[in-house]
């Protein structure tokens, strides 16, 4: 008799996990019924920009033909799970449909987080999140032009990481002019450094976006006669905007965690062990949403982690003794955000003790170079590249080795090649 396994979230992560356990049960040991609050099935996040430069709900889904004929596989989309019963082990969703299960994992990712500014929820603001954020934004732009007829439109992004900076990306393709607010004193706070951030906000001024970095939105209003919005500023200024964006962060989606009794981490998400399962041996947690008491309670709002621990539970559900190790929790990155290359990976603010740094800073060439290693500048303990990316794919897999040259010859225009 096959058992149920309910997957409540049908992310980029939920969806790896229904991969991950149909490759591996061949025999069908396992039905799986996965609830998706969102009407669409999984999608690509990381490529969610990309919607505007004409590429179809279609191209960015990640599931295919195949999923929808498999007899093992039900998907529940536009069923928000609102309630679970871990005694009897059932779960219902907002329409009153109810599931039970033999085991259940909690894959509900993130919700974006919105500074409590007045004016946060007036007509023009949103969040940068889903297909439909996007689709709403698209609409408020082309309103916009409908209503204030052609010529010089722009757009407030607050938040200048990874994610505002994908939102200033959205705002050009829609023909807006983005004006990126960050409260931290550079762009992308958590991966560069002063230094990078740096030539990372010339390189991002350089084609038409206007940056402030180290001030904050105070509030929001409606502008003159009616037309836009006026976003002020901690520093006295008002930018005025077609539209506001919010994209400053994510927090993990607990809520339904929390209400079912299950301990969470101390800034949130469901604590699990390396096993991905929470104290409650049925219920597993994975993606944003999970907090690993490996790493004290940490969550990871990048995909590569939750496909580490979509693989783990598939393997554990059928009897393995797969666990989430440091390697899995690699939060190295490479991007192109607005055309520029970032790179930043292992201790890339040089935190450990004794930590050199090893700077090549060229803001004529449009490229800052820098690699932090240990106190005999023998092992590369990680680094930080912006303009010039190339070659992160030769220095990522050397964190933690023994340097096969000088640092800076690593890095240098024309240097060692490894």
């Amino acid at each position: 008799m096959n058992k149920t396994l309910v997957i409540v979230g049908h992310g980029m992560v939920g969806h790896r996990l229904v991969e991950a356990l149909r490759a591996r049960d061949g025999a069908g040991e396992w039905r799986i019924v996965v609830f998706g609050a969102e009407t669409r099935a999984a999608y690509d996040r990381v490529a969610l920009s990309t919607y505007f430069e004409g590429v179809t709900e279609g191209e960015l889904s990640l599931v295919a033909d195949d999923v929808h004929t498999d007899t093992c596989v039900e998907l529940l989309l536009g069923e928000q799970v609102v309630a679970v019963d871990r005694d009897r082990r059932v779960v219902r969703t907002a329409s009153g449909q109810s599931c039970g299960y033999d085991a259940l994992v909690l894959a509900t990712g993130s919700y974006p987080f919105v500074p409590p500014v007045p004016g946060k929820d007036l007509p023009g603001c949103f969040v940068y999140r889903t297909l439909d954020d996007l689709d709403a934004i698209r609409a408020a732009a082309e309103a916009s032009v409908a209503a204030r007829g052609p010529g010089r439109r722009s757009g407030v992004v607050v938040g200048g990481g990874l994610l505002g900076l994908e939102a200033a990306r959205a705002l050009r393709l829609l023909g807006l002019s983005p004006q990126v607010v960050e409260i931290a004193p550079r762009l992308m706070p958590v991966q560069v450094d002063e230094g990078g951030g740096a030539l990372l906000r010339k390189l991002v001024e350089d084609l038409d976006v206007a940056v402030r970095c180290g001030v904050s939105v105070q509030g929001i209003a409606p502008g003159p006669r009616g037309r836009g919005l006026v976003a002020s500023l901690s520093d006295g200024l008002e930018l005025d905007a077609d539209l506001v964006v919010f994209s400053a962060g994510i927090r993990p989606s607990d809520a339904l965690a929390r209400q079912i009794g299950l301990p969470t981490g101390e800034r949130g998400g469901v604590l699990v062990n390396d096993h991905c399962r929470t104290p409650d041996e049925r219920v597993y947690a994975i993606g944003e949403c999970a907090a690993l008491s490996l790493t004290g309670g940490r969550t990871y709002g990048l995909v590569a982690p939750g496909y580490a621990m979509a693989e783990v539970v598939a393997d554990r559900l059928l009897g393995g003794a797969a666990a989430i190790t440091q390697a899995d929790l690699d939060t190295s990155t490479k991007l192109k955000l607005l055309g520029v290359d970032v790179a930043s990976f292992g201790d890339a603010h040089a935190t450990t003790e004794g930590a050199l740094q090893v700077v090549i800073n060229d803001p004529v060439a449009g490229s800052y170079q820098k690699l932090v290693v240990s106190d005999d500048a023998r092992t590369l303990l990680g680094g930080v590249l912006v303009g010039d990316a190339s070659r992160y794919a030769t220095l990522r897999p050397l964190v933690g080795l023994t340097l096969p040259a000088d640092p800076a010859a690593m890095i240098a225009p024309g240097g060692v090649e490894v």
